[in-house]
């Protein structure tokens, strides 16, 4: 703490704590109340005016009631910015919170706490402190320095109220000096007023990312790709070697609860019939991959199809990084590891064997890109259910990047896919939107071309955002292999578009009652349908009851 940091009543902190040294044993015996901050009492902790030629837009909390968010619009530059808001600190306030930080470094970090009992830790802590200072604080700067120790120690640092904006979906600092950019669900890409001005300083709070997830970056392994302890996924750069401007991070947020089919119904990137659809495909075990580019949804779309796997069905995931979420009794997860001290890689590959060894009955695999793809078709082969994803925008790519370099599946294994899902990151009427471009199933080889066959059983038209149905062989497939007739197939169809149709209807987008709701139509779903409520649904999706080749 600087000793000539002038005082809010006049003269500079040395001097200020000299006089307080003589009043020490006075205060010795007092303590700080330190009850809930009270901003009817206590006074706003945080100001916020917007700079010229700036218009507010937007304004809420991030972490009531210490951080709040502004969106503005500045009128010269034609762009949003986004204004985080933490408790004003004038310049005193800002020299004893310094000392503050160094002085309760030792004790946070070498008392061993549960979570519930950190932030206990840390009151009991500053009210030590500030009473060994003799110094009277006001309450509501109490209450600052308790929001700011518990941000740096156990949050984000300055990134902690983006962090807790449930609006953001990516966090991106393209190195220092730079204003840090995120995604914001209403207004997409816009720069922050969050900067790291100091190399060091974003060296070493890339260094602590690295860290808070149990890996290692260093100048000699400058990059790193892990998953922080709260489940978002983060690229890390170190230094200058790979990013000329500095160290830098990409992070990407999910949501504390996974999306169900329901969230994705209401938010237009699929069709209650598709779901339906997906559903019976996946209850009689048929394989599927979700294909896109970057932020398009696969994984989000793949994990919320997985809450139709039957219940007490065995499931297993793979993954580089964690981001499934399954509510699902019997299921085991795995995560690749990267080497430790003198033991070896566990890669895809490796988890994907062993995988097979525990007999899953469904195989999730996070993303196929390298060998482990031609373990994954041989377990299709053998009568494994697969889920996976893959980067790419179209059927054919899908398919081309499967039969070369250096996925290498042979072209006679490929067949044993079903389902290719593939999802576009889009704009409609000037915002972007997620969508399922086209669910296609897949064939065999044609005899005169040897190319692989492959038909359309949904797509989407961007002109009306709607999604339209075509003949479906795999419908016919699932047919014969029950024993059903056309008309008990047709009505299998139907039952869970009302189904899905009821649970929309009263907003269930819950996960956990979701999956409990699915498990009960599976034990009797009769009763479940009875007991959710008969409702008027008419043709849903436009479909009504009529054949899978007439949906529209």
């Amino acid at each position: 703490m600087s000793g000539d940091a002038a005082s809010p009543s006049g003269g500079t902190l040395g001097e200020l704590r000299q006089r307080l040294v003589r009043t020490y044993e006075m205060l010795r015996g007092s303590s700080i109340d330190a009850r809930p901050f009270r901003p009817g009492e206590d006074g706003p902790l945080a100001t916020f005016d917007s700079p010229p030629a700036h218009e507010e837009r937007d304004r809420y909390w991030v972490n009531a009631p210490f951080a709040f968010v502004v969106i503005t619009y500045d009128t010269d530059e034609n762009e949003h910015r986004y204004n985080v808001v933490e408790p004003d600190l004038n310049e005193f306030e800002a020299a004893l919170l310094d000392r503050v930080r160094e002085d309760i470094r030792d004790p946070l970090l070498h008392r061993d706490t549960d979570v519930a009992a950190e932030q206990t830790v840390l009151t009991t802590e500053l009210e030590s402190l500030l009473e060994e200072y003799g110094v009277d604080v006001a309450m509501s700067t109490f209450h600052k320095f308790h929001y700011y120790l518990i941000r740096d120690f156990r949050g984000f640092g300055r990134l902690d109220p983006l962090m807790h904006d449930q609006h953001i979906e990516d966090v991106s600092c393209d190195g220092y000096d730079l204003p840090i950019f995120v995604y914001h669900d209403g207004y997409t890409d816009i720069g922050t007023n969050v900067v790291f001005e100091d190399p060091d300083e974003l060296d070493n709070y890339v260094v602590r990312l690295a860290q808070q997830s149990g890996r290692h970056i260093s100048v000699g392994d400058p990059v790193v790709g892990t998953t922080l302890p709260d489940g978002s996924r983060v690229e890390l750069a170190l230094g200058e070697e790979v990013t000329p401007r500095g160290s830098a991070f990409t992070i990407r947020q999910y949501a504390d609860d996974p999306f169900t089919p329901i969230d994705l119904v209401e938010y237009g990137t699929f069709s209650i019939e598709q779901m339906a659809y997906l559903w019976l495909a996946i209850e009689n075990n048929k394989s599927l991959v979700f294909a896109g580019g970057t932020a398009s949804g696969k994984t989000t779309s793949m994990n919320a199809v997985s809450m139709f796997v039957p219940p007490r069905s065995k499931v297993l995931s793979i993954e580089d990084t964690r981001e499934l979420s399954l509510y699902h009794d019997n299921w085991l997860s795995s995560v690749t590891r990267e080497r430790l001290h003198q033991g070896a890689d566990i890669d895809m590959y490796d988890l994907l064997r062993s995988a097979l060894r525990h007999r899953p009955e469904y195989i999730i695999v996070g993303e196929v890109r390298g060998e482990e793809a031609v373990t994954l078709f041989q377990a299709m082969n053998t009568g494994h259910t697969t889920f996976s994803t893959m980067h790419a925008d179209s059927i054919e790519t899908v398919i081309n990047r499967l039969e070369n370099e250096p996925i290498n599946v042979p072209r006679a294994m490929i067949q044993s896919l079903d389902l290719l899902c593939v999802q576009r990151l889009t704009r409609l009427d000037g915002e972007r939107v997620r969508r399922s471009a086209a669910i296609s199933e897949i064939g065999g080889v044609d005899q005169r071309t040897g190319e692989l066959d492959y038909s359309n059983s949904f797509t989407w038209d961007a002109d009306t955002d709607t999604f339209e149905g075509y003949d479906s062989s795999l419908l016919d497939e699932i047919q014969d292999d029950r024993g059903w007739s056309r008309t008990r197939l047709l009505e299998e169809l139907r039952d869970r578009r009302r189904f899905l149709a009821a649970l929309q209807d009263r907003g269930i987008t819950d996960y956990r009652r979701f999956t409990a709701l699915i498990n009960e139509y599976y034990a009797d779903p009769d009763r479940v349908l009875e007991r959710i409520g008969e409702i008027d649904l008419g043709d849903v999706s436009g479909s009504g009851d009529t054949d899978a080749g007439d949906r529209t």
